[in-house]
């Protein structure tokens, strides 16, 4: 059961994504958490940094949205700057948002990555839809609001399972 909260890969950011090997792998896509995963879930537009590696995803040739569980003026406000195409409200980890964007970037599930910082929303939505997930470490884990707190409870349980069983390990330690 705690399997599914499995990402494929871990990350420290966005910024250690290894998008050449994302493109010999055949990924086409990616789908992007907003909130603590491209920025901290406070700050309102992209960082510097954040605009550089977009432009490195894009030079890459990868098509990207964002899927959030926040309200449209909060994801709008942050993604039309960027002329990124987003779904709010998306109710992750249930899979309608998932293959909306799918069907917004044209491709199929293989040619696309899931990146999130939570495992009950992001990782675990990814791999119900036979994403490749890439879980990052949250940016600002203190701006965090009550449901994504609530989740990380979960996650800490779910965690402990999986230690447990040997399938998680920190990192620099296996």
């Amino acid at each position: 059961m705690f399997e599914r909260l499995l990402p494929n890969m871990r990350v420290h950011s966005v910024y250690d994504i290894d998008l050449d090997e994302l493109r010999a792998r055949g990924v086409r896509g990616i789908i992007t958490d907003l909130d603590n995963t491209l920025v901290g879930a406070k700050e309102p537009l992209a960082t510097p940094e954040l605009l550089v590696w977009l432009d490195k995803v894009q030079e890459a040739g990868f098509k990207v949205v964002i899927v959030s569980n926040n309200n449209q003026t909060r994801v709008g406000q942050f993604a039309a700057p960027l002329d990124i195409p987003f779904i709010h409200a998306a109710r992750k980890p249930t899979q309608g948002a998932f293959r909306k964007a799918l069907a917004m970037l044209g491709l199929q599930a293989e040619q696309t990555v899931m990146v999130g910082d939570q495992m009950m929303t992001d990782v675990l939505g990814g791999n119900r839809m036979g994403l490749f997930t890439i879980l990052v470490a949250p940016i600002s884990p203190a701006d965090e609001g009550v449901m994504t707190k609530v989740n990380r409870g979960l996650e800490r349980f779910a965690l402990a399972r999986l230690r447990k069983r040997g399938l998680w390990y920190e990192e620099g330690t296996k």
